[in-house]
């Protein structure tokens, strides 16, 4: 999420959207793997290529890199120039003729959660809670479950997300309103704890109360981003300490990961059409906004063909 993201700046204006597939209408002489009309996806990150990061593939977390729809112009419009750099850093992916481009514009978000479970190291077996059951909640919640969890929870306040949380295979749901947290948990797994937490909402105090739900060697992945003017979030390190648990972050995907995202996608092992709720043609961009932003539905997607709903 960008809500608190590092690069954004006070006043910034700029064209929206890193999350995007495309066709090709125009290349430079040297481009030989994607020429005119070739169906693409961009893996948003651009790293500086120079970097002990970069070097490892991970554009991401460059010190120095630039995204689409963060500061450079992204993909709400009718065309969107790809740098050289981005096509060196292999972040131009041909799509596979079977996929439709809404489906492979949930690459991007996707290999967010390829991303975060890596960094909570989630086992075949493992229990996993997951705080909010927005898009990003639900791609958690969908790859834990295609990684072998053994059971997945979810939380959130929004009673038509958590319905869907249970259809895409939740084993059970609760909304903080109607109960602790801590002592459902506490039921569900006999005072245990469960094994991965995820905060994919950017809501300061599930930060904390995630560190207590965790069994021994459990791990918190800070999936989802506090706003820049978050006031600082306590962590009880005892908890920590005496239970040998692993608090990590992550932030954003790297080309493999977006490449990871792509074949689950283009398989069919993943199906990500279930968490888009409505397609609306581009210039109808401010409806889009409006939907989006309104929490009524979950992925909203934008597109320049002629779309279909799901």
């Amino acid at each position: 999420m960008a809500c608190g993201h590092r690069k954004l700046r006070p006043g910034q204006t700029i064209t929206l959207g890193h999350e995007f597939v495309g066709t090709v209408v125009q290349a430079g002489a040297r481009v030989t793997l994607c020429g005119v009309g070739t169906r693409v996806g961009v893996a948003p990150n651009i790293g500086c290529g120079r970097c002990e990061l970069c070097g490892r593939g991970l554009m991401n977390m460059c010190p120095e890199y630039s995204a689409f729809g963060i500061d450079r112009d992204g993909s709400h419009a009718e065309y969107v120039a790809i740098p050289a750099a981005a096509l060196a850093q292999g972040s131009v992916i041909p799509l596979a003729p079977h996929v439709s481009a809404v489906d492979a514009s949930l690459a991007e978000p996707l290999s967010c959660v390829v991303n975060g479970l890596r960094a909570a190291r989630l086992d075949p077996g493992d229990t996993v809670l997951v705080y909010g059951a927005g898009p990003m909640g639900l791609l958690n919640l969908m790859l834990a479950l295609l990684s072998s969890a053994a059971r997945v929870w979810v939380v959130d306040r929004n009673e038509a997300r958590l319905e869907q949380a249970r259809q895409l295979g939740a084993a059970g749901v609760l909304n903080p309103d109607a109960g602790s947290v801590q002592e459902w948990i506490g039921r569900l797994t006999r005072g245990r704890g469960v094994d991965v937490a995820i905060t994919a909402a950017p809501v300061r105090e599930i930060q904390t109360e995630a560190v207590q739900l965790l069994a021994p060697f459990g791990r918190l992945c800070l999936f989802a981003g506090l706003p820049n003017d978050a006031a600082p979030v306590e962590l009880h390190t005892n908890a920590i300490h005496y239970r040998n648990l692993c608090v990590t972050g992550m932030t954003g995907g790297s080309p493999q990961d977006y490449r990871t995202a792509l074949k689950l996608i283009e398989s069919g092992r993943l199906d990500v059409r279930r968490i888009v709720s409505h397609v609306f043609p581009l210039e109808e961009v401010g409806r889009a906004y409006a939907t989006a932003m309104s929490g009524t539905g979950l992925k909203v997607v934008m597109t320049a063909e002629t779309p279909r709903h799901p």
